[in-house]
């Protein structure tokens, strides 16, 4: 049977993760389905590093295939932050986006560009490997909420290709555009090459 543990407790996370590997796997765990909980400082200077030492500490623990994420938002009026410290911007989704609109407050809406980035991180404790997968998506940070789906930033995340937040698109839309869903399309092909490959 192949596992892979996603290291998140976000169910919301969790979930479109899960969704995006459906078939990859034979079974899927969350950090919630686990007793012990093993705490990983993220102190990284990279969201690379960060899902890196998030992945290895993880997969080591429990000798299970890890994929972990560390990504951000990162708003070009605010100097590209909260970026890295996204997770610790508020201590609720509701708390970050009120504290990120409070910060943009009389910022034009030119002014408003954002990106989000992700970096996936596939570790493998048997064999002491790690790969990294990166996707990004641009848009504009809105002066209000709009749209109930997703979770975090999404309902201010608007993508002007779409006309339509984050929040106001279904799990597999936002999947296949999102910062997240770009990298999980890149981890997505690697497994598809190695499975080709270990066939030959």
């Amino acid at each position: 049977m192949r596992s892979l543990i996603i290291a998140t407790k976000n169910i919301g996370k969790f979930k479109e993760i899960e969704d995006e590997l459906a078939g990859s796997f034979d079974r899927f765990y969350s950090l919630a389905d686990f007793d012990d909980q093993v705490d990983v400082v993220e102190d990284g200077q990279t969201y690379a590093e960060n899902a890196m030492k998030k992945a290895r500490k993880i997969g080591n623990r429990y000798a299970i295939d890890t994929l972990s994420d560390d990504s951000g938002l990162e708003v070009k009026a605010l100097g590209d932050r909260p970026g890295i410290h996204s997770a610790r911007y508020g201590g609720s989704d509701a708390a970050r986006i009120d504290r990120l609109l409070g910060e943009l407050a009389g910022v034009t809406e030119e002014a408003r560009g954002a990106v989000f980035k992700a970096y996936l991180v596939y570790y493998l404790p048997a064999e002491g490997k790690s790969y990294i997968f990166y996707g990004h998506l641009k848009g504009r940070i809105l002066t209000e909420r709009r749209g109930s789906n997703g979770f975090g930033f999404d309902p201010v995340f608007y993508v002007p290709d779409l006309g339509r937040t984050l929040a106001e698109m279904t799990v597999e839309e936002k999947n296949r555009i999102s910062h997240r869903g770009r990298a999980l399309a890149s981890f997505r092909a690697f497994l598809g090459s190695t499975a080709r490959a270990s066939a030959r």
